[in-house]
């Protein structure tokens, strides 16, 4: 990986700046708090956005709404942007971020991009949910926190050299194997108990085995009888058939003679009809011949009841008239009582505005009062006629209501005299209808009497259909009981089959679990014997391993930054072991400067040992020193530039304040910071020839 040039919008300090980053050495320069370091942490944010337990606030600017960081650089001859952009609301939060590779863009999320910058860094994959602890010491680890780690309690730093390494995987297989291990002596309890009963299944299969052998051979004995039976029951139903066919004959015979009872019942109830109808037409013509019919006097009845008709119309005429005229005189006074409540209330006439005296006011009252008492006359007059009219009314209602019934009566006695020719021929066919059902009366009557003799004749059957019922009831009765004691039979062998494929399956899968059984024992004394003292060893080699060529790098870095005299080495916890003449000096004791000269030649071996090991790495071409020089004395500082010559990477970023190492590098990025806001002041290229590399 090679940075190429990074912009920063609204970050720290920072409003709108662009940075381009050569290939070589190269120092930020500045004052302190001149801005050198949020560059760093630009490069950070962009690649890996923010961390667990980072803020919004510590990258954002203050009193912005939003800003952005876009990286530029360059990984396996691809040219690559990323972009993230930061925005305030509630919070502060990442709100958008996109990469682009050789042009292709791509927006993607923040989980999604770091997987993604993962990759293209070639970083193992589980590093993908952890913080990006093997970037900070591969490339960029600020220099008081490689202190801090130095200082830490021994069990931290132990863990932390494994995390890096990636052999806090030994511990997790050694965790997850005693989990497994805990999981096969649950399941080994398991099967123990599920084979525990075996032998006595195998017992219990051979008893069962004989009992239904003797079982089987009960069920023919009773399924035979239960055929004799049977056979039995078939043949007194067979001989009840016949009786019943006797049976039905003499049903059918009485079914006769009852159809032949109810036509005789019939034909009597109508020639009784027949009868008493023959007595009410002869006195119904009777009664009808002493009437004489006037055919002149209908229509004279019916101009009686029109002229009557046409009064009763002009009279409700008159009367609607009285009471329209009645209605009018009663609106008037209304009227003239409502103007004489309002002059009443009158002083001022509103037309000519003078004065309106009570002489003017009594006269108008007087003439109201007039026409009111005339209009009173007049209504007492037409309430008058009204009455007088009414009373016609009624009058003319009755005789109205006479005429009609005598207009109803004559027509209804002009239709039953009528009838009466026709009620006189109906007599003679009725007559004649009663002499035809007075023979078929007499036919059913001996009819009858020839199917009654039949019936008596096949009486006997009834008592011998009794008898024959009861023997079918009683072999019933038999072959229900051989029927239940098959059914018990049946039902005994099905359930004893069925326990002896319960005990089958059961045994097999008891022999099966005894087979895994055998497995699992077996598998917990691999991983027991075998397994864990295998990964024990391995996890010791490697820690081993790495501690010695870890050991050797931090006594070559470390003598190179102090005078002669003082020696260094790792111990077992990776701590650091300080020597000076065969005495050990404890870390505390040291000066500022040495403690510095043990935090970056742990830096830079922590740093050259990952990239041996993790050869694919590629951020290996890259590193960033972070005031790396703090409390060093001139003479240490002038060893810097040795260190700078020997490490073996194609762009390295150094941040300090110290002047003197201008003259050790071969690019300068001079930051200047102006009332509260950061800027590239100007930017040295080749400040020294460039160094080479060992």
């Amino acid at each position: 990986m090679i940075l190429r040039k990074i912009q920063l919008n609204n970050i720290r300090s920072y409003n709108e700046e662009e940075i381009e980053f050569p290939i070589g050495s190269t120092l930020l320069s500045g004052d302190i708090g001149s801005g050198k370091t949020t560059i760093l942490l630009g490069i950070e944010f962009a690649l890996f956005g923010l961390q667990p337990g980072q803020k919004g606030s510590s990258i954002l600017k203050n009193n912005v709404k939003e800003g952005y960081v876009k990286l530029e650089l360059e990984i396996d001859g691809k040219i690559i942007e990323i972009e993230r952009t930061l925005k305030r609301a509630k919070t502060i939060t990442q709100d958008s971020c996109c990469i682009t590779i050789d042009g292709n863009k791509r927006e993607l999320a923040v989980t999604e991009l770091k997987n993604v910058v993962l990759d293209l860094l070639n970083y193992p994959k589980e590093f993908s949910k952890k913080q990006n602890i093997l970037y900070k010491f591969t490339v960029y680890t600020p220099q008081e926190e490689m202190k801090q780690i130095i200082s830490q309690d021994i069990q931290t730093r132990v863990n932390t050299i494994r995390h890096i390494f990636g052999i806090d995987k030994y511990k997790k297989i050694l965790e997850n194997t005693s989990i497994i291990l805990s999981k096969l002596r649950e399941e080994r309890r398991l099967k123990e108990g599920i084979i525990v009963s075996l032998e006595e299944d195998k017992s219990q299969l051979t008893i069962k085995e004989t009992e239904i052998e003797t079982k089987h051979y009960n069920l023919s004995s009773v399924e035979r009888e239960l055929f004799l039976k049977k056979e039995l029951r078939k043949k007194f139903q067979e001989e009840q058939k016949k009786i019943q066919e006797k049976i039905e004959e003499k049903r059918k015979l009485e079914l006769e003679v009852e159809k032949f009872n109810i036509m005789i019942n019939n034909k009597n109830n109508s020639l009784s009809e027949n009868k008493r109808l023959l007595i009410d037409l002869n006195n119904q013509i009777k009664e009808y011949d002493k009437y004489v019919f006037d055919d002149s006097k209908l229509p004279q009845l019916e101009k009686e009841i029109h002229s009557i008709k046409n009064d009763l119309t002009s009279l409700n005429e008159e009367v609607i008239k009285l009471t329209s005229g009645i209605n009018s005189h009663v609106n008037k006074n209304e009227e003239s009582q409502g103007i004489k409540e309002k002059i009443m209330k009158i002083d001022v006439c509103p037309t000519c505005l003078q004065d309106v005296d009570h002489v003017y006011k009594s006269n108008v009252f007087n003439k109201i009062d007039y026409d009111v008492s005339t209009n009173k006359r007049e209504i007492e007059e037409l309430q008058t006629q009204k009455l007088k009219i009414r009373e016609k009314v009624e009058k003319l209602k009755i005789q109205l209501d006479q005429r009609d019934k005598e207009y109803h009566d004559l027509r209804i006695l002009k239709v039953r005299l009528q009838s009466i020719d026709e009620k006189k021929k109906r007599i003679k066919d009725i007559e004649k209808v009663n002499k035809s059902l007075s023979k078929d009366i007499e036919m059913l009557h001996q009819s009858s009497e020839i199917q009654k003799k039949s019936i008596f004749d096949l009486k006997r059957y009834d008592l011998t259909h009794q008898e024959k019922q009861k023997d079918i009831d009683n072999a019933f009765k038999e072959e229900r009981t051989a029927e239940i004691k098959v059914a018990e039979l049946r039902k005994e062998i099905d359930m004893s089959v069925k326990l002896i494929d319960i005990l089958r399956i059961k045994i097999e899968k008891a022999e099966d679990v005894k087979k895994q059984l055998g497995y699992i024992m077996s598998l917990e004394n691999w991983f027991t014997e075998k397994f864990i003292p295998m990964i024990s060893y391995v996890e010791k080699n490697v820690m081993s391993s790495i501690k010695v060529q870890f050991s050797e790098l931090f006594n070559k870095w470390f003598c190179m930054l102090v005078p002669e005299g003082f020696s260094a080495r790792i111990d077992e916890e990776f701590t650091p072991i300080i020597e000076q003449q065969d005495y050990e000096v404890d870390y505390d004791y040291l000066s500022g400067g040495e403690r510095t000269a043990v935090a970056l030649a742990y830096r830079l071996s922590l740093n050259q040992v990952i990239n041996s090991l993790m050869s694919d790495l590629n951020t290996k071409d890259i590193i960033i020193l972070d005031e790396p020089t703090d409390g060093f004395s001139d003479q240490q500082l002038d060893k810097i530039r040795d260190i700078l010559m020997q490490l073996n990477v194609k762009q390295l970023l150094l941040v300090s304040h110290e002047h003197k190492i201008e003259g050790f590098v071969e690019n300068i990025l001079r930051f200047k910071k102006e009332n509260g806001i950061s800027r590239l002041e100007h930017k040295l290229t080749e400040a020294i020839p460039k160094p080479k590399t060992l």
